[in-house]
């Protein structure tokens, strides 16, 4: 293998990276410094520092991107309205960012690589690369799985084990998971048979909801412009408001998701996501959209959805088409403001209430009592024209019997 100087290692402190730092530094002659993105996974950060240096890190930088995570990320693709076969994409739009600041910790470094612990069956080794590629297409990349002869989990804590490291693994919890501010995904062990139910204990941000409170929960949700900014009428940053509503939709059972899902790498897999907070913002945002947007743009802004979802999904939140569905979703938000009260209530989230100063709704028209506004006899004349392709194409079969 090639000789490096300085390598900038993606860490997360699991099993993967932590036997990243002494591979890398046998197989390259490298210096590693660590980097540890903070996006709102809480505890799995305590004593991350302490054990890269034990495994041989030279330096470690740990930053807070949640709220960077929330606004610039998170906000952009709820606007959007971006679901991946029900997926709230928790997992793929946190990878840009951290590659993002992996990539700036590089060149501040001047480090000649970076460095993940992404498996080469998974999603996340492409949105890692993508990411670098897309902002610096000079730098290196060095994916370990891809090239170690470390064949399963039991050969890395084997080989960690036979330099000192100690070994980062949790016997209670089998799987695999991946947590930030949005969401808590589960996969692997039993859950890799999409016959297995997931077992009782498998959730950690939410109730299940048959445990859930027997009394229904409300919470009124106040958006600008497509952007939640107050929860029963109180502002708050974007960070505490997602932190708040992943509490109480958790203490209702809201936010579960169990599919099996088509990977970009080509295989199926299955997941199990925890999603509390999102879900309930999602379903707020959806019904204020029903309030607020005509016809022609709320549809096409759903084939926009679907694609958008795809991008994120992929990895490619730096692609010039991102970027510019993006500029059309912002478009279509700027009448997307007012308050959607929700009801909570044993894994459910319902809207029950919309108010909007953009409301396109006018009870005077959709009423089925009298009103001025519309004359029944209108609708005769455009049914005509509505159906005259059809009737001229019935008319011209009927002539050729």
């Amino acid at each position: 293998m090639m000789q490096l100087k300085k390598v900038v290692l993606a860490y997360s402190g699991g099993l993967d990276t932590t036997v990243a730092i002494p591979w890398l530094k046998e197989n390259y002659g490298c210096e590693v410094i660590c980097f540890a993105a903070d996006v709102g996974q809480d505890e799995e950060l305590d004593g991350l520092e302490e054990r890269a240096l034990k495994c041989g890190a030279s330096k470690v930088y740990i930053r807070d991107l949640t709220r960077e995570f929330v606004e610039d990320f998170i906000f952009p693709t709820l606007k959007a309205g971006a679901v991946y076969e029900g997926y709230l994409l928790g997992t793929s739009f946190a990878r840009p960012l951290i590659a993002k600041h992996l990539v700036e910790i590089a060149h501040q470094e001047g480090a000649d690589a970076v460095a993940h612990g992404a498996t080469g069956k998974g999603n996340d080794q492409v949105r890692f690369e993508v990411t670098v590629q897309a902002l610096d297409p000079d730098l290196k990349v060095i994916a370990p799985w891809r090239l170690w002869d470390l064949k399963s989990r039991e050969d890395e804590i084997a080989y960690a084990r036979s330099r000192g490291i100690e070994v980062p693994v949790a016997e209670k919890r089998p799987y695999s998971t991946d947590r930030n501010i949005w969401h808590l995904s589960h996969e692997g062990a039993d859950l890799e048979d999409p016959a297995n139910a997931p077992p009782e204990d498998l959730y950690l941000l939410l109730t299940p909801p048959e445990k859930a409170p027997d009394r229904a929960a409300f919470v009124e949700i106040g958006f600008e412009q497509g952007i939640p900014r107050k929860l029963d009428g109180k502002e708050y940053d974007a960070v505490s408001l997602v932190r708040t509503l992943n509490r109480l939709a958790g203490e209702h059972g809201v936010g579960i998701l169990d599919i099996v899902e088509n990977r970009l790498v080509g295989m199926k897999s299955r997941g199990v996501y925890e999603t509390p907070g999102g879900t309930v913002l999602y379903a707020a945002h959806r019904a204020l959209e029903s309030l607020t947007l005509d016809r022609n743009t709320m549809h096409f802004k759903e084939i926009v959805a679907q694609r958008y979802a795809e991008l994120v999904y992929d990895g490619l939140w730096y692609s010039p088409l991102r970027e510019a569905l993006a500029a059309f979703v912002d478009e279509t938000q700027k009448t997307v403001t007012g308050t959607v009260k929700m009801k909570l209530y044993k894994g459910s989230c319902v809207p029950v209430g919309i108010t909007s100063p953009y409301s396109l709704y006018h009870q005077g028209i959709a009423s089925f009592g009298y009103s001025e506004l519309y004359d029944h006899r209108d609708s005769a004349g455009f049914i005509n024209l509505f159906a005259l392709p059809l009737k001229v194409r019935a008319l011209m079969r009927k002539e050729g019997k």
